[in-house]
Formats: structure tokens, C-alpha cells, sequence
């Protein structure tokens, strides 16, 4: 998996694109991501007791991988993941402008 939580991605596809956000959870089985306030919808909740109201939240839901790219804060562009072992070590780096991630 090229994408890690906390990377800046941005929407490629849908209603939200052209948004940005982190990566909060990743669910590699399924192929998506979960990014905070991107693809939100409204759900209707029944009262689960006194504590937890019912009514109408904010749900977010999960978005396909395919549908989102890195975001590289250096060149302020989308852009696809490469790596470059460098003394031993793997570092992931940005295919435009080479800036390790």
C-alpha cells in the first residue's frame, strides 16, 4: 500500500472533488480510505437511550483508494508515490519533484 495514514490526499472523483484532507484510517481489505469532513452524508438515528438522542447526524463514509492521490506539499501538486533506498533505507518520494514524503 503506497498511501499511509496522515498523508494529504486530494478527491479525484464525486461531489467532494478537488478537496484535500488527511487519511484517518485505511481499510486495505476493502480498498478505501477515511478522510474527516470529505464524503460526508446525513443519516437519520433512532434514540438509543437518554444519552444518545436520535435525529439526523453526520455520517462519514469511506471513499474508494483509486478515487484519491497524494497530495506533495513541496510542489503543491497531485501527485503518484515512488521510493528510493538510500543507504539501506526506503524512503517514499514524490514522482514530480523527487522530496521525500
Amino acid at each position: 500500500m503506497k498511501l499511509k495514514t496522515g498523508d494529504q490526499v486530494i478527491v479525484l472523483r464525486g461531489k467532494d472533488k478537488g478537496r484535500k484532507g488527511k487519511i484517518q484510517k485505511i481499510l486495505p481489505t476493502r480498498g478505501w480510505v477515511i478522510i474527516p469532513g470529505v464524503n460526508i452524508y446525513k443519516r437519520h438515528q433512532k434514540a438509543q437511550s437518554e444519552r444518545k438522542p436520535g435525529g439526523i447526524i453526520d455520517k462519514v463514509f469511506p471513499l474508494p483508494i483509486a478515487s484519491v492521490a497524494l497530495w506533495c506539499g513541496k510542489c503543491n501538486q497531485k501527485t503518484r508515490v515512488g521510493f528510493k533506498v538510500t543507504q539501506g533505507e526506503k524512503h517514499r518520494v514524490c514522482k514530480k519533484c523527487g522530496a521525500v514524503l
